[in-house]
């Protein structure tokens, strides 16, 4: 039995890994958290590491008959056959995101750092000072200072 990569419907992937379990396929779906922006909060959600991708350990026979689940969009091809993963490869994402998971991005002054949510999305800035729960930013492309929480950053 192989590693395989299976393309999946946008958003689906959380639902084909539930669904593989039925078929009796070992499904392996990374994933991380990512702050997300409500009217009235911002919370991190967990996310797949790669969107719209997971990977499955089965035969290259039972493979093509997963295809037929709904949520799976096909199977991903390099060089006329089926991707094939190799396991330290699959290991080596399990020790990343085992690794990064529950580690908190500890912010100091002068750090880059990348806006992941809210209005000033995908802008970037300089850290001028670090309270408790906020911190002052500098926006040089933009000429503004702002205070932002912790968890809308992400270091650059």
């Amino acid at each position: 039995m192989s590693w395989y990569v299976l393309y999946t419907a946008a958003r689906a992937e959380k639902q084909v890994a539930q669904k593989l379990k039925s078929y009796e396929v070992e499904a392996y779906l990374p994933l991380h958290l990512s702050p997300r922006k409500w009217s009235d909060r911002v919370k991190l959600i967990e996310m797949p590491l790669f969107s719209s991708y997971i990977f499955v350990r089965t035969t290259d026979e039972k493979l093509r008959t997963l295809v037929s689940i709904s949520g799976i969009s096909r199977i991903v091809f390099h060089n006329g056959s089926p991707a094939v993963v190799r396991d330290s490869e699959i290991e080596a994402i399990r020790l990343f995101t085992e690794q990064a998971r529950g580690k908190a991005c500890n912010f100091d002054v002068d750090d880059e750092v990348l806006i992941a949510c809210g209005p000033l999305k995908d802008k970037s800035g300089k850290l001028i000072k670090i309270g408790k729960k906020y911190v002052v930013l500098h926006i040089e492309q933009l000429g503004l200072t702002v205070s932002l929480k912790q968890e809308q950053l992400v270091k650059k």
